[in-house]
């Protein structure tokens, strides 16, 4: 056994750890992270990164189909060969090489093996051939080991080795059907892209299809997956599950589905079963409960970023979380003051009222905010304003036919945008604008003066804006 004293060690490198890890370098702090399997982490290899190389050879094959003229010069159909290989490549074929140069560029030490809290501001890495060392901070210890699929326990289901999203985006070949237990994200992406390669798929969930926006945007990606041969079984509950000679046959509140393989994506779980939590008093398999600066509550050396909080489990808000945290850790440690006033620079209040996302489904979802029910479940007076996105001309432009929606939610007491939702092909770079007139609480007077330049599909905000109507000629 070895041993060694730093600054702070980070457990976990994916991009959140690497981060974190960069940011109490640049801020004087020798910093370790520690990782047991690839450096950055699920987002580079299993999740993001491969999931959006798959989807993109479909949705820009789709949209040269829907443009006359492109259309005609459309002679062949995908290459799923070349598109996996396309995926290998940002995978960098499974390699964290360039990852691990990174590291060492920025000036981080990384220990390979599996990290565990194993006292106060102690952690003991076991490498893969049994070694130990035990690193121990001087000032913080940070975990930010993301999160694993969840498994439920539907009978059956474990013992007929179903795929989780691991499996779906590091396939080596496309099976000829493909079922999915679940209706959020990891699904209907998986199901977008699956079906585009040619797989018989059917997706059962137990609820609608991305219960976490606005119902309109599931709904409308529903239809779009029923429309390319996609079985959709909403409201349908999974009653167990059996690997058979030939795949596997499902049972379900809505009947028998057979495939030759299943994918669970039913949604995911802090990844601290196995972090040592107890030796410090904390329950394994929970999630690490934080203020907003980022530090473990009832410690003062004890930090979690990204999926590891459930504060907002997603890959930029964890970077972002990242940022905040490695700046006061660093701050902390050097005596200096803490900035952890709401939208200080030393802490997450984004997480709270301005979390983005995008589901890159066909067509794609980008939202921001809170959906109309949750702001009135939060007790805001709101008003929602809808607008047919296709009638915008810039939307026009991108294919004949462009069916969309946009949603802007106003808080009436304030006058200022509170969230936004826009469903279409192509709207996810529409979501930044929003996502900085809501943190920066820009008055709805205000928006009038960000005038969008035409024809481009950003139109919809003045169109949204017509739709409210000025408050100061009301």
């Amino acid at each position: 056994m070895s041993g060694r004293e730093v600054d702070v060690v980070v457990i976990g490198a994916g991009p959140v750890g690497e981060n974190l890890a960069d940011r109490t370098v640049r801020g004087g702090l020798e910093t370790v992270i520690v990782e047991g399997e690839l450096v950055g982490g699920e987002c580079s290899y299993w999740a993001c990164m491969p999931s959006k190389a798959l989807l993109r050879s479909p949705q820009a094959l789709d949209a040269a189909r829907a443009l006359p003229g492109a259309a005609e010069a459309v002679t062949g159909e995908l290459d799923v060969a070349a598109v996996l290989r396309r995926r290998d490549s940002f995978t960098s074929e499974w390699s964290d090489s360039g990852q691990v140069s990174w590291l060492e560029s920025a000036g981080i030490d990384l220990v390979r093996g599996h990290g565990r809290l194993s006292g106060e501001r102690e952690v003991t890495v076991t490498a893969e051939d049994g070694s130990t060392t035990v690193l121990r901070a001087r000032h913080a210890v940070a975990v930010t080991t993301g999160s694993v699929a969840n498994i439920p326990d539907i009978p059956g289901l474990r013992e007929a080795r179903p795929w989780t999203s691991r499996e779906a985006t590091s396939a080596k070949s496309i099976p000829e059907s493909l079922a999915i237990i679940g209706g959020g994200v990891v699904a209907t992406e998986m199901a977008t892209a699956y079906a585009a390669f040619g797989a018989e798929v059917t997706v059962v969930s137990r609820g609608g299809l991305l219960g976490g926006v606005e119902s309109f945007a599931g709904e409308r990606v529903a239809k779009s997956l029923r429309d390319k041969g996609v079985k959709v079984l909403t409201d349908t509950e999974t009653l167990s599950v059996e690997r058979t000679g030939d795949g596997v046959r499902i049972e379900t509140s809505g009947g028998p589905v057979t495939a030759a393989e299943v994918l669970v994506a039913a949604g995911r779980s802090p990844a601290t079963a196995d972090l040592g939590l107890d030796r410090i008093g904390l329950e394994p398999g929970a999630k690490l409960e934080t203020d907003d600066t980022l530090r473990v509550e009832g410690f003062d050396w004890l930090y979690a970023a990204g999926d590891v909080n459930g504060r907002a489990p997603l890959t930029h808000q964890g970077k972002y979380q990242a940022r905040a945290a490695g700046d006061v850790i660093a701050a902390r440690a050097a005596g200096r003051a803490v900035d952890d006033a709401p939208w200080g620079a030393h802490v997450a209040t984004a997480d709270h009222s301005a979390v983005p996302q995008v589901v890159f489904t066909e067509p794609e979802v980008a939202a921001v905010g809170p959906t109309a029910e949750q702001a009135r479940e939060q007790g805001k007076s709101v008003r929602v304003v809808d607008y047919d996105l296709g009638s915008v001309a810039g939307a026009s432009l991108y294919r004949d036919g462009y069916e969309g929606a946009a949603r802007m939610i106003v808080d009436e007491d304030r006058g200022v945008m509170i969230g936004a939702t826009f469903v279409g092909p192509d709207v996810a770079e529409l979501v930044q604008a929003a996502t900085t007139a809501i943190v920066g609480e820009v008055p709805i007077d205000r928006l009038w003066h960000a005038v969008p330049a035409y024809p481009a599909i950003s139109e919809i905000w003045l169109r949204l804006l017509e739709e409210y109507g000025r408050p100061s000629a009301a």
